[in-house]
This record gives structure tokens, C-alpha cells and sequence, in this order.
């Protein structure tokens, strides 16, 4: 095809503006970003918003520092009454006459029996009782008061630990021991508490459990032991059972 020259003079002319067009095109096309077709499988997962109850964190970390601010004034009684029993037992060995040889081998004597029937009592377990621990160590010390002839204090040691062990056999009737669970840890001792709203006491350490009754805000009970976040209680009607942590806290 023949053009003409006032064709043939502009041909270059939208020649070069054609080609233009087309670089500016592939441009844009190069500078877009790519996007995922929405059924490849391959669209961005967003990132699960992350909740946070502002009430409970602080509650919790109250909480922790009480715990902290117990565990303080525990260590400090205690200590306390460590040095008392030692200045107890120094002051008796001044004076022979209180306890004879006799009465302190029996004393002792009773206080490790009752300390083998309080570990009977607790059964097979991986940690003995705190009761049993106490127990163990003033029968040691009354036995070193005894090879030192200090007789007096050495039976004041003996019954002291003779009342360790009835405390931890006392406990351990109260606290309906023989169904022990998988994974159940001993308080030290026994907790005084209440329930803070309508709560559900179970058969088991779960949710899953029979329900065996329900107690009201503000009921008082007594907690023994643990199982993860629940705790196996008694009301004041004796009736034992399993209640949410949560659901529980120290008396007013």
C-alpha cells in the first residue's frame, strides 16, 4: 500500500508515540504488585489478635506479690521460733533434773513411732508429708540433746515432734487421702477459705466430673490439695468434693 507523503511524513511521528504508550504500559505492569489469586491457597494469614484482660493480669500479679510478701513473713516466723526452741533447750539443759535419762528414751521413742504410723498414714508417696518432715528433723535434734545428756531437752524436742505427727495424722483423716489423684500436691497446710460466686463442687479434679453440689458466694471451706487448677475441698458440712481455683479465695 502506497501512502502518501503528508502520510509518510507523519508515520514517524505515531510511530514513536505508539511505542511510547506501550513503555509506559510495560511499566506500570512491572511496578504493580503482584496479587494472590484469592483460591491458591496462598493469601496472607492475618496474626490471631492477642486479648488482654487488664483486670485479671493485675489481680495475678497482686496476687504473686502477696504470695512473695507471705513466704517473707513465713520464713521469718520460722526463724523465729527456731531460735526460741534452741534457747528452750539450752535453758533446760541447765537444769538436769527436769527429765531423767528414761523419760527422754521414751519420749523419743513414742515420737518415732508416731512418726512411722503418720508415714503409713500418708502412704506410698514420691514426697512425704510437710508434718513428717518437721517431725524427722526435732526427733534428730533430740536425739543429738540426748548423746549430749541435755535429757530435758531432748524429750521437749521428742514432743514436739511427737506433735508434728499428730498434726500431719489429723490431716491426713481430714482430707479423705485414700483417692488420692494422678499429679495431687499437698498443701502445706490446711487453707481457710470461701467460695467468690456461685460455684460447682465436682467429684473430680474437672469439668467432666459429676456435679455432687453447689455452694454459695461467700461459702467458707477448707482446702487440702491441688490438681493443676483444681482444688479438692471440704464445706462446713464435711462433704468433700473438687472446685475451680477461680471460683475460690482467702477468707475476709
Amino acid at each position: 500500500m502506497q501512502l502518501s507523503r503528508p502520510m509518510r511524513s507523519a508515520f514517524p511521528v505515531l510511530l514513536l508515540a505508539v511505542l511510547g504508550t506501550g513503555c509506559k504500559l510495560f511499566r506500570a505492569q512491572d511496578t504493580a504488585p503482584a496479587r494472590t489469586p484469592p483460591d491458591s491457597g496462598r493469601s496472607a494469614r492475618r496474626q490471631p489478635a492477642v486479648v488482654h484482660d487488664t483486670a485479671l493480669e493485675s489481680r495475678a500479679a497482686r496476687l504473686d506479690l502477696k504470695v512473695l510478701e507471705q513466704d517473707a513473713q513465713v520464713t521469718e516466723l520460722q526463724t523465729r521460733l527456731d531460735d526460741a526452741r534452741r534457747e528452750v533447750v539450752r535453758t533446760m539443759a541447765k537444769l538436769q533434773s527436769l527429765a531423767t535419762r528414761a523419760e527422754a528414751a521414751s519420749g523419743m521413742a513414742e515420737a518415732e513411732i508416731a512418726l512411722q504410723a503418720l508415714r503409713s498414714a500418708n502412704g506410698n508417696k514420691s514426697s512425704a508429708s510437710p508434718e513428717y518432715a518437721q517431725g524427722t528433723a526435732l526427733l534428730q535434734l533430740a536425739t543429738t540433746e540426748f548423746d549430749q545428756q541435755n535429757y530435758a531437752g531432748a524429750l521437749y524436742l521428742a514432743t514436739e515432734a511427737k506433735g508434728a505427727a499428730a498434726a500431719g495424722q489429723g490431716r491426713a483423716a481430714g482430707d479423705d487421702r485414700t483417692a488420692t489423684r494422678k499429679g495431687e500436691v499437698p498443701f502445706a497446710l490446711p487453707l481457710t477459705l470461701q467460695t467468690t460466686g456461685r460455684a460447682n463442687v465436682r467429684e473430680g479434679p474437672g469439668p467432666n466430673f459429676k456435679i455432687l453440689f453447689t455452694l454459695e458466694t461467700g461459702v467458707p471451706i477448707v482446702a487440702y490439695s491441688y490438681v493443676d487448677q483444681w482444688v479438692r475441698i471440704k464445706d462446713g458440712s464435711d462433704r468433700p468434693g473438687w472446685i475451680h481455683q477461680t471460683l475460690i479465695d482467702r477468707r475476709q
